[in-house]
């Protein structure tokens, strides 16, 4: 298959997830979370960990901000070297505005890189409720047309490898 070929492939199979024009709950679960990846709420939300936590936690939380922001730092030297753009549409005007690349997916790559290193560091029930949320939070980025099949595709990859790598690095 040639790349062209492959572009249109990705293209079509992504407009047909795509909920972002479509009302309902469908959409709103989709937005939401498409949301709950943001690096700034993750950010926030293992801020609320480190300060309410125990010791155990609140070293979990700062190895998990610290990766947060290398893999950010990856992702967007990827971004800025493919210069792929994101697909059409309305929804997600900030991060349009913001970063216009899509490849490879930051809130995927940052999820599996979270879910990686839950799985880790532990506890159990921690590591699974994250390997539960990453594939949500990378299907609806392309339900709600930000990006296609192939950015989310590799940002997951992309963020197992780089939860592998920091796992050895901030353990």
């Amino acid at each position: 298959m040639r790349l062209e070929q492959f572009l249109r492939w990705d293209a079509e199979v992504s407009a047909r997830l795509r909920v972002a024009e479509q009302p309902g709950w469908l959409r709103r679960a989709a937005a939401f979370l498409a949301h709950s990846g943001d690096s700034w709420f993750c950010l926030a939300a293992l801020g609320v960990v480190w300060w309410l936590g125990d010791l155990a936690w609140r070293a979990r939380a700062l190895a998990l901000m610290q990766a947060i922001l290398i893999t950010a730092v990856v992702v967007l030297i990827l971004k800025f070297t493919v210069r792929r753009s994101r697909p059409e549409g309305e929804w997600g005007g900030i991060y349009r505005n913001t970063d216009p690349h899509s490849f490879p997916s930051g809130h995927a790559a940052r999820a599996f890189m979270l879910a990686a290193l839950g799985l880790a560091l532990g506890p159990a029930w921690f590591g699974l409720a994250l390997a539960l949320w990453a594939p949500l939070v990378a299907l609806a980025r392309v339900a709600m047309g930000v990006h296609y099949l192939s950015d989310i595709l590799a940002g997951v990859g992309l963020g197992i490898l780089m939860g592998v790598v920091l796992q050895g690095v901030l353990s």
